[in-house]
């Protein structure tokens, strides 16, 4: 078995407040893998994050990069690079002081690589962020990003805000100029229809638990949608499916562990998108 980038065994954080924003997760990331965690608001999903970077005190086992990263994060971060949020950084901030900035405290930083990148953008050196549009920001930390030699990139709401044009060169970028085998990507954002083609392994967290964590290409075998029409619902109902809804007049079930020719008898069969697999777990645990 390979060493994990990330392993987390019964990992717990409460608040003062008594709110338990993990629950005793458990949590295993292979090496060269694209995971997107993926959860509803307040679902624990940047506590983990946070976790992973040694940025809030957590019960339970945890390894990153064979570190614990509550006792070794400055170590951990010379192999790690974070984005969150595009907005973060500070208005004032010139770029070329942003590329002085991470030359001086990340030692796996190209600044070559990163003015490469940036003479293929409309991204002024001289610029002060606040003179930039939020795309222009979105080049900018891609720069960064591509310029890190990094084991393991974490993505938080990477392209929060941002039209749809620039989210999609984001990740265009990324997956085509960044990731390999020996990079290892985590990502959590709503907008699950963007990513899911590009993502290897899928984990959603609700209510600080992890209800899916599961490589993207075991999802066929596992789950099954059903469209009935409306005269063979009942029957399909049934079968037990843990999450329905209507579509256009026709009814979407969603089956675990069932086959797929048993089903076929009561309409139209798919393997659900991550997106609609998303809603159908989460909508079927408050059902």
């Amino acid at each position: 078995m390979t060493t994990a980038v990330i392993e987390a065994r019964g990992l717990s954080k409460t608040y003062r407040s008594g709110h338990r924003a993990l629950d005793s997760i458990d949590l295993r990331v292979e090496p060269g893998r694209i995971v997107g965690l993926i959860g509803p608001n307040g679902a624990g999903k940047t506590t983990a994050l946070k976790a992973i970077l040694g940025l809030t005190p957590v019960t339970g086992e945890l390894q990153v990069l064979g570190r614990d990263p509550r006792h070794e994060r400055d170590a951990l971060m010379r192999e790690v690079c974070f984005i969150a949020d595009v907005a973060v950084l500070p208005k004032w901030l010139r770029v070329v002081n942003a590329l002085d900035f991470v030359q001086g405290v990340h030692p796996h930083f190209d600044r070559r690589r990163a003015e490469s990148f940036l003479r293929t953008t409309d991204v002024p050196l001289r610029s002060r962020v606040r003179e930039l549009s939020r795309g222009m920001v979105t080049q900018l930390h891609l720069a960064l990003v591509l310029a890190i030699d990094a084991k393991l990139l974490v993505l938080d709401e990477p392209t929060l805000g941002l039209d749809l044009l620039y989210r999609r060169t984001f990740y265009d970028t990324l997956l085509n100029d960044y990731f390999d085998k020996d990079r290892t990507i985590v990502i959590t954002t709503h907008q699950v229809e963007e990513v899911e083609n590009l993502l290897t392994d899928v984990v959603f967290i609700n209510r600080g638990r992890v209800v899916l964590d599961a490589p993207v290409e075991s999802l066929a075998e596992r789950y099954v949608q059903l469209i009935a029409t409306p005269e063979r619902a009942a029957a399909a109902r049934a079968l037990k499916p843990f999450h329905e809804r209507e579509v256009f007049g026709r009814i979407a079930l969603t089956f675990e562990g069932r086959d797929v020719a048993e089903l076929a008898a009561y309409g139209e069969t798919r393997t659900p998108s991550i997106a609609d697999l998303f809603i159908a777990r989460m909508q079927g645990m408050s059902s």
